[in-house]
């Protein structure tokens, strides 16, 4: 599942997959590397917001999605997590309203654990910087007032983004692994927005961490 339209182009070019069809392709595209479902690999995309990302996943696992791999970007909440850098989003802090729909009576929105192992160290082979920690998922994103951001900060959460804590929380009541990557896009720890769009390493980073994605997946 790939939030950011220019990766998911790039992802796709890259697994040479193919458009499917389908009766939601007006909310995202689906594409597949392969006929035989026993070897493909669905990428899927682009996404915004945690009810977008969410009607997706429900339609992957429909469709037989057992493990589920997301790259999306973030803005950093640390100081020490700039532009281009990558997360691992462990777990995550709700301040959306897809969750709620969605019971896991004792457990708190976290990502698979073995999925993780496979991303950090996958990420160390390549020599890419990266944090691990607890994002802030919100709908609001003009409302990620100062006063929330320093409480965040000072609780340790690395960065805030749109879908990750639904998607954690339907993975799980779901039964099905998810994991994933984050690529910090702008930075809002000095309590004001710095955009990192045009920074290059966005780019280079958002792609290594893709293409990571995709060889995990067995592309």
């Amino acid at each position: 599942m790939v939030m950011i339209p220019s990766e998911l182009k790039s992802l796709v070019l890259k697994a040479n997959a193919k458009k499917i069809p389908f009766r939601d392709m007006s909310l995202y595209n689906l594409y597949r590397t392969s006929e035989d479902p026993g070897s493909s690999i669905t990428v899927s995309g682009p996404f915004l917001g945690a009810p977008h990302a969410t009607i997706a996943m429900e339609k992957l696992i429909i469709l037989g999605a057992k493990r589920v791999w997301v790259l999306g970007w973030c803005g950093s909440l640390q100081h020490n997590v700039r532009a281009g850098h990558v997360v691992i989003p462990t777990n995550a802090v709700s301040e959306e309203g897809t969750s709620a729909h969605y019971p896991i009576p004792g457990r708190a929105p976290e990502s698979n654990a073995r999925l993780n192992s496979m991303l950090e160290q996958a990420l160390k082979q390549q020599g890419l910087p990266f944090s691990k920690g607890s994002v802030w998922t919100t709908d609001a994103v003009y409302r990620e007032t100062p006063d929330k951001v320093r409480a965040y900060q000072n609780q340790g959460i690395l960065a805030v983004e749109m879908e990750m804590s639904a998607l954690m929380t339907v993975a799980i009541y779901r039964s099905v692994s998810m994991a994933g990557l984050l690529v910090v896009s702008d930075e809002l720890f000095d309590l004001k927005w710095r955009p990192g769009f045009s920074d290059p390493l966005l780019k280079k980073n958002s792609r290594a961490a893709g293409h990571i994605l995709l060889r995990l997946a067995g592309c």
